[in-house]
């Protein structure tokens, strides 16, 4: 009887391991929904977002992006490639080249709305772009990283920008307040493109953030995300003063790790990033960086793709959906949590993807 037990137990336990109940269901991805739509000041609420495993025909999608000109918009690229060739779904994505470039934006634009495309995603080079458009919007547009200011636009991949400048912000005031709590102590703040992106926001949330403290912001550079163009910002800068902290774009702090160890002034001045990259991360590993945020662009890309597949298939519009930002520093990196931050150290930037079936 012992023996018909045993031989029992192992038959269910072979017969549950190859049944569909016994699989693991797609992974759920750690989301956020943030409300009210479009808003700087929000709430927001834990999502465990299921993905789809595969669309119900090709779709054809179309991107539009700033440029990809660094790790960022290579981390977005490559979350929107993997998913696209993971949902058997066809991808043609187009950079303007600069946030300066809205006029090649908006041809861009005009040639995917007239072109064979079910959906486009659209990472603005301005929140206002839509109103600068002639034609009328006769396909899906969803957001893509940035703000896009339109009533015809519901929903919105990504992070809340102004949170991400609150984050880095609350970061200096929390370390000032321990390191220098009755000095009077300056930030040197080298943001992105004025008035494009989330630029603007980011500066509001720094600025909410440091009320109340001792630390001031003592300069304000402006530039394109051009690593040489922040270098020379930055020796122009310690020329006039030394701040006791630098916050910038991941660019802007990567030109200021090389320009501060030229001259010897790496135990001086802390640099704060507004988001990751790889040479970002080996910063924070060296201790070169002292913090930076990570809104985990490869998930963005991947949710862009099933959020617009989702809603060619019948879905709703999802409103302002994206991964909570995780602030890291030396203490908090792992390389098991980084696959939804950083795209692989080989990627190299993709304009397309067709599944097999198309041609």
């Amino acid at each position: 009887m012992e023996k018909f037990w045993q031989a029992l137990l192992t038959l269910t336990t072979i017969s549950l391991l190859c049944s569909p109940v016994a699989k693991a269901n797609p992974q759920s991805w750690p989301l956020e929904q943030r409300s009210p739509f479009n808003a700087k000041i929000q709430q927001s609420q834990a999502l465990d977002y299921l993905p789809l495993t595969k669309a119900q025909q090709a779709w054809r999608l179309c991107v539009l992006v700033p440029h990809l000109k660094d790790a960022y918009w290579i981390g977005i690229d490559y979350g929107l490639i993997q998913h696209a060739k993971h949902l058997g779904v066809s991808l043609d994505l187009f950079e303007a080249g600069s946030y300066y470039h809205q006029d090649k934006q908006l041809a861009q634009l005009g040639a995917c709305m007239n072109g064979d495309y079910d959906a486009i995603l659209l990472g603005a080079v301005s929140p206002n772009l839509l109103e600068h458009f002639p034609l009328p919007l006769s396909k899906p547009i969803i957001a893509l990283v940035n703000k896009l200011n339109s009533d015809l636009v519901l929903t919105h991949i990504g992070v809340n920008w102004y949170q991400m400048g609150l984050r880095a912000g609350q970061f200096i005031k929390a370390d000032a307040k321990v390191h220098t709590p009755t000095q009077p102590t300056t930030l040197a703040l080298f943001a992105g493109p004025e008035n494009v992106g989330g630029t603007d926001l980011v500066e509001q949330g720094i600025r909410h953030a440091l009320e109340g403290s001792n630390v001031s912001i003592s300069a304000i550079q402006h530039a394109d995300n051009n690593r040489n163009l922040y270098r020379d910002q930055l020796q122009i800068l310690l020329k006039a003063q030394q701040p006791n902290y630098i916050l910038g774009s991941a660019v802007a702090i990567e030109a200021a790790v090389s320009t501060l160890k030229q001259k010897h002034m790496t135990q001086d001045i802390k640099l704060v990033s507004s988001y990751l990259s790889p040479a970002i991360l080996r910063g924070l590993k060296r201790q070169k960086v002292l913090y930076s945020n990570d809104d985990l662009v490869v998930l963005q890309g991947k949710l862009a793709i099933d959020v617009a597949v989702k809603q060619l298939e019948g879905a709703t519009p999802f409103g302002d959906i994206g991964p909570a930002i995780v602030g890291r520093t030396m203490s908090t990196n792992t390389q098991s949590e980084l696959s939804f931050s950083l795209a692989e150290a080989d990627f190299y930037p993709l304009y397309q993807v067709r599944p097999l079936s198309l041609p």
